[in-house]
């Protein structure tokens, strides 16, 4: 296939439908749910699946469905913060073993793990200009009068 990949009917709405192209009615419209993190999740990525997974769900971004692709993101994630830890650790440039300076080699790990972590932001809403353009109503907090009433906003 070729030319851009289809924008997800949510992203659209969410960003207002800048193409103003007809949106797909017959799209799969999965719960939002938050699913289980996979048990493979370092320490760092298990951290950054709940906090993402919860911001997800608050604009109605997430469903089991996207699991892996979350999951995908969080181990990226991991993987750019343990690099930049080790950065920071050993700096910019090492000694290569003929003696001459070189760019450590976590540097170019770093690079390729926060260019994952882009990619897979961009698949799931998470990217800098995909938020820049979401456009999120506030949530109706009257929407259940029984809820507003018991929680004592009616």
């Amino acid at each position: 296939m070729q030319g851009r990949k289809p924008k997800a009917t949510v992203l659209k709405l969410v960003t207002g439908n800048p193409g103003r192209r007809p949106l797909n009615a017959k799209e799969a419209k999965p719960l939002v749910v938050i699913p289980d993190p996979p048990d493979m999740l370092t320490d760092e990525a298990l951290k950054e699946w709940k906090r993402v997974t919860v911001l997800l769900a608050e604009v109605g971004l997430i469903a089991k469905l996207d699991r892996a692709v979350i999951a995908g993101y969080c181990m990226a994630w991991s993987r750019w913060v343990e690099c930049e830890r080790l950065l920071k650790d050993t700096g910019l440039i090492v000694k290569a073993p003929n003696g001459y300076p070189m760019y450590s080699p976590y540097l170019s790990a770093s690079n390729k793990a926060l260019d994952q972590v882009r990619q897979f932001s961009e698949q799931i809403g998470l990217s800098g200009s995909s938020r820049s353009r979401i456009k999120v109503d506030k949530p109706n907090d009257d929407a259940d009068p029984a809820e507003a009433f018991l929680s004592g906003r009616a």
